[in-house]
């Protein structure tokens, strides 16, 4: 059996992939602002440190795969900077933090949950992804805040799938015999979508978006692709980004992915580069 990390464990697509691995027999530490194992606020430098520092101890140092689903939603009312500090740099740096212990497991995996809001909102600040893919928090931050919630959710979760993309393949990573790959969500019933402190108006307008599929996902649904993600089953998957949206992205972006490679000059010497 494993040891797994879980982010954001205490409710949604956290808590369903918590109960569906701990009822497989392995052990979950989870992380959250409270009734989880390790109690930590990720929105902050000190409070990931605090959390890899936790999870290292409690984990005798050694973690098997680490699931990063702590976020703040669109229609959460915190400012567009607290969103971005949770949803890229809380996961990246835990992440980031944590791979001592992940490298121990010599054949571990990392998912980080994105969202298929990436590829079906409009208007994606190309500002804010650069910000966070370059480390600069303060900046991401502050185009965070100007931004707002709304629009700074599919930024924050645009870079990072890119981030995914990006690490993956790098040796600091697959060297190390750890796969990062992403999940992008799509419409899931949770309290992100759902709960009571929603905006009525804001909440009932998440109805009209389009999922062939006919209705919302459950966590539980999620919980599963995760679960293959960070299992045996996957071991071939390397920055990869999965999308379970119930078809959402397939309708609207039909013949956008699969994308044609026409690589420039410098693209193939970076690649023929990186395999000397």
């Amino acid at each position: 059996m494993a040891t797994y990390v879980i982010t954001g464990a205490a409710s949604g697509i956290g808590a369903a992939t918590d109960q569906l691995l701990t009822s497989a027999g392995h052990t979950v530490i989870g992380v959250d602002l409270a009734n989880t194992d390790v109690v930590a606020d990720l929105s902050t430098p000190e409070g990931r440190s605090a959390a890899v520092a936790a999870v290292t101890e409690v984990s005798d140092g050694v973690v098997h795969g680490l699931v990063c689903c702590a976020g703040l939603g669109p229609l959460s009312h915190a400012p567009g900077g607290t969103l971005v500090a949770v949803n890229y740099f809380g996961a990246v740096e835990f992440a980031t933090g944590l791979r001592p212990a992940l490298e121990r497991a010599e054949g571990a995996s990392v998912v980080v949950i994105s969202s298929s809001s990436t590829t079906t909102q409009p208007g994606i600040s190309e500002h804010l992804v650069a910000a966070c893919l370059d480390g600069d928090e303060a900046r991401a931050l502050e185009l965070g805040n100007e931004a707002t919630a709304i629009p700074a959710y599919p930024a924050s979760k645009l870079a990072l799938a890119w981030w995914v993309r990006r690490e993956a393949v790098r040796a600091e990573w697959i060297g190390r015999k750890i796969r990062l790959n992403a999940v992008a969500p799509g419409m899931i019933d949770t309290p992100m979508t759902n709960g009571p402190d929603l905006d009525p108006a804001l909440a009932k307008a998440l109805d009209f978006y389009p999922v062939p599929l006919g209705r919302r996902g459950r966590p539980e649904e999620i919980a599963a692709v995760v679960e293959f993600l960070v299992g045996p089953g996957s071991t071939l998957l390397c920055g990869s980004v999965v999308f379970a949206d119930g078809g959402t992205d397939a309708l609207l972006r039909q013949q956008d992915w699969p994308a044609a490679w026409t690589p420039t000059p410098e693209d193939l010497t970076r690649h023929f580069q990186s395999r000397t």
